[in-house]
């Protein structure tokens, strides 16, 4: 990372693999791509995430939607 950020044209589309990095100054209004273990998830940099870890922003889990019952009296049926 020590390296990318003085080239800051590269990092604007760079993929960044460590997750456990800490988020420098340098990286402010950037958009990177941080992996989250199967795909890159695109996340800018802004001013309130420095001092944080790139982690923290790409969620690994997916967010299930609140299931409802989908009729009355469906749930003693065969």
């Amino acid at each position: 990372l020590f390296r990318i950020k003085k080239n800051r044209e590269s990092l604007m589309s760079r993929k960044i693999w460590s997750r456990r990095s800490s988020i420098s100054p340098e990286f402010v209004d950037c958009s990177v791509l941080i992996y989250n273990g199967k795909t890159p998830v695109r996340c800018k940099i802004t001013e309130g995430k420095v001092g944080h870890k790139f982690g923290e922003f790409a969620f690994t889990r997916r967010r299930r939607p609140y299931r409802t019952n989908r009729g009355k009296g469906r749930k003693g049926q065969k």
